[in-house]
């Protein structure tokens, strides 16, 4: 069944870029990052390398995949794959496992 609910308009930022973006509810994180410039690693865009993992400083995001490549552990601690997750509010993301 499709959805016909209009998308919302969240926004994103990167610590410590500083890059603030547009983030649909209807599309991923990083192709959000990647459009409003931001310089975020990417490299296979289904949740199997790792390369684009991030550490969700404040928000929420949704996985439309039943394995989105982070642990459950991983997930407790705030850690997301920007490639495969979704904005469900305004975020805050840093590169890697953060501090």
């Amino acid at each position: 069944m499709t959805s016909t609910a209009a998308p919302t308009l969240y926004t994103a930022r990167t610590e410590p870029e500083g890059v603030q973006v547009d983030a649909w509810s209807d599309q991923t994180l990083l192709l959000s990052l990647e459009m409003g410039g931001s310089a975020w690693p990417s490299s296979c865009r289904n949740g199997t390398c790792r390369t684009c993992l991030g550490t969700l400083q404040s928000g929420q995001v949704r996985y439309e995949v039943e394995w989105p490549g982070v642990t459950p552990e991983e997930r407790a601690q705030g850690h997301v794959l920007p490639c495969v997750a979704y904005p469900c509010s305004d975020v805050v993301l840093q590169p890697g496992y953060g501090d």
